[in-house]
């Protein structure tokens, strides 16, 4: 599933393509996604109305046509947004064609159908289900030492766990944990209540490096993952301890572990994090 850094690229990638293009009409070809797709809604909020921004919260991308209406899409595990010409081929599993003016298309490809698509107000966001709970930017100034160690203090739950918690902090997930307490030399399974200030706030830093060395390469190719250009992330070239379970470590040649955590599998090095 795409995480924080792949959907960041997506959303870096698409504000060339489409900004101050406006959405002419929208076809709605297989409304089966994660929630039916709502067709008269979509049409009735964004059709007719021009592209304005592109934001993200955690791993949601925020389209907006300004005082209309937004366009709040989740790319699930399969899902990707193709930018082409009405001459491309068109793909399987296209769920949703975007025209836009300029004879352009933004379509909505997802194999396995996790994505979603819908339209909402500009003033629902701030109360909307999926996203009035989230916690702060992992990359924000909101997200420090002080605030993460308030939320670790006297709590028995593993840190992996919490930090992957999108009620503490948004698009941490596992791929990129299990990075940064490697890089933070944090065991995984450690209680988040037993870490002291100081590694918490090694933690926050190791977080906010991992997640923006990631961005800078366009996120890790896992499986169907690739910006809306088909380009591939390259940062799973560097991952330090993800799937590199029996592999050794590239700081002191211990062999990678694996362990499952909350149905997750979890890779750290036994030397470095303790």
């Amino acid at each position: 599933m795409p995480e924080l850094p792949e959907v960041e690229t997506v959303r870096r990638g698409l504000i060339p393509l489409l900004l101050g293009r406006t959405i002419e009409r929208i076809v709605i070809r297989d409304s089966r996604l994660r929630y039916p797709v709502a067709k008269r809604r979509l049409q009735a909020l964004l059709s007719g109305r021009k592209i304005t921004a592109i934001k993200r919260r955690g791993k949601y991308l925020l389209i907006s046509c300004g005082s209309h209406g937004i366009l709040l899409a989740h790319l699930g595990m399969t899902g990707r947004f193709q930018f082409c010409t009405p001459r491309t081929a068109q793909a399987s599993h296209t769920h949703a064609i975007f025209y836009l003016s300029g004879r352009k298309e933004l379509r909505f490809v997802d194999p396995r159908r996790f994505g979603m698509l819908e339209a909402i107000h500009p003033e629902e966001v701030a109360k909307h289900s999926l996203l009035v709970d989230l916690g702060p930017e992992p990359l924000s100034p909101q997200f420090d030492g002080t605030l993460l160690s308030s939320v670790c203090h006297n709590r028995k739950r593993p840190i992996k766990n919490l930090i992957m918690d999108a009620k503490v902090v948004v698009g941490v997930g596992n791929i990129y944990a299990s990075e940064a307490l490697h890089w933070a030399g944090i065991h995984p399974h450690r209680a988040a209540g037993r870490l002291s200030h100081a590694r918490i706030e090694t933690l926050v830093d190791a977080i906010k490096n991992v997640l923006g060395r990631a961005i800078s390469v366009g996120g890790t190719t896992l499986r169907d993952f690739s910006d809306p250009n088909e380009e591939a992330g390259y940062f799973a070239i560097e991952l330090a301890v993800y799937d590199r379970e029996g592999q050794p470590c590239h700081t002191c040649a211990r062999v990678i572990k694996r362990s499952i955590q909350g149905n997750r599998s979890t890779f750290y090095c036994p030397a470095c994090q303790r």
